[in-house]
Order: C-alpha cells, then sequence, then structure tokens
C-alpha cells in the first residue's frame, strides 16, 4: 500500500525539475515511507515530462491548463493515502518533509506550510507578496473562515488524500491555493501549520505567478466563499442605519448646532434602506444556493431561515408593506389635490412620497425574494442534474 504521493504541478521546468524529483525521491529512500513522486504536466514542451520518466517519477498529462487543474488531476491519479504537493521550481525542500507526514499521521486532514515561520531566503518572495498581498489575504481569510491559517498560499502542503476528494474542488487557477483551505475550514476538517522554507527558485524566466491577477482571483475566492460578509454584515448595517435615520427624519428636520438635515439626508437614508436590505435577501439568495448545490455547509441558523423564507411569509409582510406604501401615496395625493394640484412644497411633500417609495420597494423585494428562494429549493431529480 503506498503511503504518500509527493505530487508537483509543472509546466516547462525542465530547469529545475531534476533537482525537486531528486530531493523527494532521496527523502522516501531515507525515510523509509512507501511512497511514490508524480507529476502532473500541464502541457510542457521543454522535455520536463522525459526527465521526470528517466528519473523515476509517474507522469499524469493534465490537458486543462491552469495550475489548479494540474493538481486536481494529480489528486485524483494519487496512489497514496497522503498526498504532499509543492511547486517544481526548487523553492521549496522536498527533503524535509518529516514534519508533514508526522501531522498527517496524528490525524490532521490538511497540513499547511508556514514560510513566515520557517524563514524566507533573501529575493525568495517579492517584497509585494511578503509585505501586502499574502499577509492581507491571509488575515483576511482567518477573520472570514475561523481558520488557523497564517499562510493561505504556501505552495508546499500535505493533506489526506480522501478527506481533499471530499471537498470536491473545481477552480482550475492559482487561486485553487485558497479554495482548498476555504472549504476545509468550512466543512471542519483538522488543519494544522507546520514551519517550512522558502528559497529563490533556480528558473531563469519569470514565474507563471501573476500579481495583481491571482491576488484579485483570490481576493474574488474569499468574498464568493464568505456571503455573511459580503452580503449580510454591510448589508444589515445599511439598513440599520438608513432605517434610524429614515425614522427619525419622518418626523421633520433635524438640527444638530448650526447644520441641519432634512429632504436631501431623507433621501440618502432611503438609498441605504433599500440597498442595505436588497443586500440581506442576496445573502440569503446566495446562502440557499450555497447549501443546494453544496458550495457550503449547512448550519442550524441556516435551516431556521430556510423553514422561515417561505413564500405565504414573504407574500404576507410584502402585502403589509406594499399597503403601506399604497396609504402613504394616496395621503400624499389627497395633500396634492388640497393646493389644486399646483406647486406644492417639496419639504412638505417629500416625507410621504419617501415613505411610499421606501414601504413599496421593500414589500416588493420581500415577495420576490420569496418566490426565489422557493424556486431554488424546488428538488430536482438525479437525471435532470446529470443533464444539468
Amino acid at each position: 500500500m503506498t503511503e504518500l504521493t509527493i505530487l508537483m504541478p509543472c509546466l516547462n521546468e525542465a530547469e529545475t525539475l531534476e533537482v525537486c524529483i531528486t530531493k523527494a525521491m532521496n527523502y522516501l529512500k531515507t525515510s523509509g515511507v512507501e511512497g511514490e513522486v508524480l507529476i502532473a504536466d500541464n502541457g510542457s514542451t521543454d522535455g520536463s515530462q522525459e526527465i521526470a520518466k528517466r528519473l523515476g517519477a509517474r507522469v499524469v498529462d493534465v490537458p486543462v491548463k491552469g495550475y489548479g487543474a494540474a493538481l486536481m488531476a494529480g489528486i485524483d491519479d494519487a496512489r497514496g493515502t497522503f498526498v504532499i504537493m509543492g511547486d517544481s521550481d526548487d523553492s521549496y525542500d522536498f527533503s524535509n518533509l518529516d514534519p508533514f507526514l508526522h501531522e498527517l499521521r496524528n490525524g490532521s486532514d490538511l497540513v499547511m506550510g508556514n514560510r513566515f515561520a520557517g524563514g524566507i531566503a533573501k529575493d525568495a518572495m517579492p517584497p509585494l507578496h511578503r509585505y501586502l498581498g499574502n499577509p492581507v489575504l491571509s488575515a483576511i481569510g482567518r477573520i472570514f473562515y475561523r481558520t488557523p491559517v497564517k499562510d493561505f498560499h504556501c505552495g508546499l502542503r500535505g493533506f489526506s488524500r480522501a478527506a481533499i476528494q471530499g471537498l470536491h474542488l473545481n477552480t482550475p487557477g492559482m487561486e485553487f491555493a485558497s479554495e482548498m483551505v476555504i472549504k476545509a475550514s468550512l466543512t471542519g476538517l483538522k488543519i494544522c501549520e507546520v514551519p517550512t522554507t522558502l528559497k529563490p527558485d533556480g528558473r531563469s524566466r519569470p514565474p507563471h505567478l501573476r500579481s495583481w491577477r491571482d491576488g484579485w482571483l483570490h481576493l474574488k475566492l474569499l468574498l464568493t466563499y464568505a456571503p455573511y460578509w459580503l452580503f449580510y454584515y454591510p448589508g444589515i448595517a445599511m439598513f440599520f442605519v438608513g432605517t434610524a435615520i429614515f425614522t427619525a427624519l419622518m418626523f421633520g428636520p433635524i438640527n444638530i448646532g448650526s447644520v441641519s438635515f432634512d429632504g436631501a439626508t431623507l433621501i440618502l437614508a432611503s438609498a441605504l434602506t433599500l440597498t442595505g436590505f436588497q443586500m440581506v435577501c442576496f445573502y440569503a439568495l446566495a446562502r440557499v444556493f450555497a447549501v443546494r448545490f453544496q458550495l457550503l455547509p449547512s448550519s442550524d441558523r441556516f435551516e431556521r431561515l430556510r423553514r422561515r423564507l417561505t413564500v405565504d411569509n414573504a407574500c404576507i409582510a410584502g402585502a403589509i408593506l406594499l399597503f403601506i406604501g399604497l396609504i402613504a401615496t394616496i395621503s400624499a395625493i389627497f395633500s396634492w389635490g388640497a393646493t389644486g394640484f399646483g406647486n406644492l412644497d417639496a419639504s412638505y411633500i417629500i416625507r410621504p412620497a419617501a415613505l411610499a417609495v421606501v414601504c413599496a420597494s421593500l414589500g416588493v423585494q420581500i415577495i420576490t425574494t420569496g418566490f426565489l428562494t422557493h424556486m431554488l429549493q424546488q428538488k430536482i431529480s438525479p437525471a435532470d442534474r446529470d443533464a444539468a
């Protein structure tokens, strides 16, 4: 039985692939681990595949381009119970994998390398990545997903093959590194970190990584799987602030010192209220969709929310708000009629008009959200699912 697969993604790495494979092979030999070296080749044209085969490594051809695509194919093809993956550019130390294997044997599902704890050699990481990109994105990941990982983007990491396959990872690009940590955290896998080192890679060409493009891809993924932070928290803050200001201004202008808040502020508060409520609705829809299609795990709080988001409840709440909006509209029309439908003081008519618009808009949003939620929860047959 193969215990360990040392997996390396490869795209034209002829300059450094031999030294990486040699280190990995020597590690397996000296440590007495039953294992293999597997190269997930992404279409190399520089002889990398021949180098790997000559050194005794297995090669899996991956026609779909991308770092994540290569690794997913390699994980699927791996024979080991555990997999330790690392870049084939000679920046990581494949001769010292004991800390990773030790944690895996002790029950960890994902063991992340931490380059900041182990040591980053001079010129091994660009200053932009070392002092801004990696720390900021890793901090966002820890806050959003309550994970202990302090180096989200370390390319040297070990994991249980079965556990990671159960996450159904699907991003083909560099953001695959973040997706693995995100989904492992969301599903409650046991995660730990061990120190590792990083040295300058041995290639004469530029790396495949593109700082701003790939950084944006990582950030998008962090936000995509965190509907609380993307929609709910900012939405609920905007809604309550807007509603508080709106309610206060409905009774007349507010003067604070020499500053007067009136119609313009009421319009701004209306916008905050409506925008905030729409973001909360987006959160509910995104959460239902993500759980339905196994992008996010369910929870007791979500199940309570799902049970309350029925079409009946939405229609009742929406109808009440629409009725209030209708009454406000009629009141405004009567006030206008009292003047002979002529010119009307804007500061007088703006309040019932604003109330009508806000209540009617909220009512429509609630009703449509209820129907969309119901649609997302409809059962589909296995045949329909396969066809999709």
